[in-house]
């Protein structure tokens, strides 16, 4: 829940350093076909951000893939709602919302680091694949 704090972002860059190198001595066709696998498969950090400013409500975490986190935070969000609009506990409710919204605003500050971690793992996977083929 709280990547966007773990990832030290000197660190994800020099996974993507290390990536370029290892693609780098790939033959020509293992590199075309690399790239071929990968470019559809990137994500960008400004849709990621758009998704997580605009739509607080997980939509972001789909967009990499995440599915249980964002399911985690759409019912954790609906649940808010759902406490102050239906029943008495518009306190547990407004709590409920405020820590989605700094969690999920400190992702958003963070946005260009999740992704380019995200793009890595994918990267090394896809890497991995065309080494054995």
């Amino acid at each position: 829940m709280f990547e966007g704090l773990k990832l030290n972002k000197e660190l994800v860059e020099y996974q993507n350093q290390h990536l370029k190198e290892k693609v780098s001595n790939l033959s020509d066709e293992q590199r075309k076909h690399y790239y071929s696998l990968l470019e559809p498969a990137l994500k960008d950090h400004d849709t990621y951000a758009v998704l997580n400013y605009l739509l607080v409500a997980g939509l972001h975490h789909f967009y990499l893939g995440k599915f249980l986190r964002g399911a985690i935070n759409l019912i954790i969000l609906a649940s808010g709602i759902g406490l102050i609009i239906f029943t008495q506990y518009v306190f547990v409710g407004t709590l409920l919302i405020i820590f989605i919204l700094v969690v999920e605003l400190l992702a958003l500050f963070r946005s260009q680091v999740i992704v380019m971690n995200h793009n890595n793992h994918l990267a090394e996977e896809i890497l991995e694949s065309v080494s054995k083929a």
